[in-house]
This record gives structure tokens, C-alpha cells and sequence, in this order.
């Protein structure tokens, strides 16, 4: 939504989809009255594995033509995978690597047809170590990194932009189920309120940049995450209740 808000306000219009239908209403009258934008609604659950054809055929009969395309939607799961739900599994996967890819071959598409575009990763620092208890989540973003990575140089030539944000904990309901102080967080700067990191992200897109860390705390993290030794991050998880341990 802060990313819908950030473009918004620039003028663009925008096409909202969400598997949560009355939220997604209230999210496009909300922008059309503040910005005087218009507003598209696609109701679509991203994570089914045809959800990238079904929203491209949607917006390619109503005669819209997408020229930036934000793959933010996400969810958390932490737990071990050797006794993870299997469905909830697949529904990361499935929302964090298979429609992201897809999408990008459809709207990359006809970006590359038309020789101009914008394509916005929402990844995270979590994609620079991988670590035990979000195996699937980190891995997931790690991909997300590689992937936009890859996809820059194959579209720079045709005039889209590629660009992949890498936050640190940001202030969103993406930890609506866990007991993690959202408000704390964000008063002692150890999360970033969602407008900060949206307003960063889409001034890195339209400067063409291939990688964004927004924030201070959030480049500390990143290279935090990226130089912590296995052997520590094993001892932390041996002396603590971080994840369980057989008797």
C-alpha cells in the first residue's frame, strides 16, 4: 500500500491486486480520493500457480498497459522444513519464486515490446545468509535477488529497468501472527516504517538503480548477516531454544 501511495502521488495510476477483496476496495477508493489517480482492483490469490496468466489476461482485456510492475506481496514463515505444513510451503514458494518469474515473462514482455519499463523486487537482507528457521523465506528472497539480478541484463538493452530492494524489518502486518513489537521496533529503529522504505524503493527504480539497502540499521544488518561466521550462528542455536533439539 505504501508503494501504491508513493507512485500515486507522482500520478500514476495504479491496478491493486489482493486476495483480500474488501481491503483492496477500501485501498483503491483511498487512493483515487487522495491523488485523483485511477484505480484498477484485480481480487487474485498470487500464490495459485496460474495467478500470473490469469492477472495478465485481466488487465490485457481491459486495455491496460503496465508499465511498472512491483512484486511485494509476501508472507512469513518460520519453523523447520523437515515439519512445515507442506501446503503453506507451497503457498511461499509459489508466491515468493513461481509468480514473481511468471509475471515477468508476461509484463516483461510486452515492457521489452514497447522498449520501456520499470520491474521492482521487494527481496530482503535475508537473501545474503541463509539461515536456519526461514529456510524457505530466505532462500525464497535469495532467489528473488538472483533472479532480478539476471533479468536486469537481459532487459537493459530493450530500455526496462530492473531493481531489487533488500530491507531489513520492515513496520507491516507481515508480522500480524507473531509476538514481535511492531511499534518498539519502529521507536528504537530497529524496523522501518513501511512509507520510508516505499518512498526509497520507488526513487531507486525511477534512478535505474540494480540494488537498493534502505536505511542505516538495515546496511548494518545486511553486512551483519553477510559476514556472521556458521560456526556462530550453529553455537547460537545449540545453547538456545531457537529451534528444537532432539533429547
Amino acid at each position: 500500500m505504501a508503494i501504491s501511495r508513493e507512485l500515486a502521488q507522482r500520478g500514476h495510476p495504479i491496478v491493486l491486486v489482493s486476495n483480500q477483496g474488501e481491503a483492496l476496495r477500501s485501498a483503491a477508493e483511498a487512493l483515487q480520493a487522495d491523488f485523483g489517480v485511477q484505480t484498477y482492483t484485480v481480487a487474485l490469490d498470487l500464490a495459485r500457480p496460474e495467478s500470473a496468466a490469469l492477472l495478465h489476461d485481466e488487465v490485457t482485456q481491459r486495455g491496460i498497459a503496465v508499465d511498472i510492475l512491483v512484486s511485494n506481496a509476501g508472507i512469513l514463515m518460520f519453523g523447520e522444513v523437515a515439519t512445515a505444513d507442506p501446503v503453506k510451503s507451497n503457498t511461499i514458494l509459489q508466491l515468493h519464486v513461481v509468480t514473481p518469474s511468471l509475471l515477468c515473462t508476461y509484463f516483461g514482455g510486452d515492457m521489452r515490446a514497447r522498449r520501456h519499463g520499470y520491474i521492482l523486487f521487494m527481496s530482503s537482507i535475508s537473501a545474503n545468509r541463509p539461515f536456519p528457521g526461514i529456510a524457505h523465506y530466505g532462500s525464497s528472497k535469495g532467489y528473488l535477488r538472483s533472479f532480478a539480478t539476471a533479468l536486469r541484463e537481459e532487459l537493459r538493452p530493450w530500455g526496462v529497468k530492473v531493481t531489487c530492494v533488500m530491507p531489513g524489518a520492515v513496520a507491516t502486518n507481515l508480522y500480524a501472527q507473531t509476538s514481535t513489537p511492531v511499534e518498539t521496533a519502529v521507536k528504537y529503529k530497529v524496523m522501518m516504517p513501511a512509507e520510508v522504505v516505499a518512498r526509497k524503493a520507488v526513487a531507486a527504480m525511477f534512478k535505474g538503480k540494480a540494488n537498493l539497502v534502505p536505511g542505516a540499521m538495515s546496511k548494518v544488518s545486511n553486512a551483519a548477516m553477510r559476514y556472521t561466521p556458521r560456526a556462530l550462528i550453529r553455537l547460537f542455536q545449540a545453547h538456545t531454544d531457537f529451534l528444537p533439539r532432539p533429547d
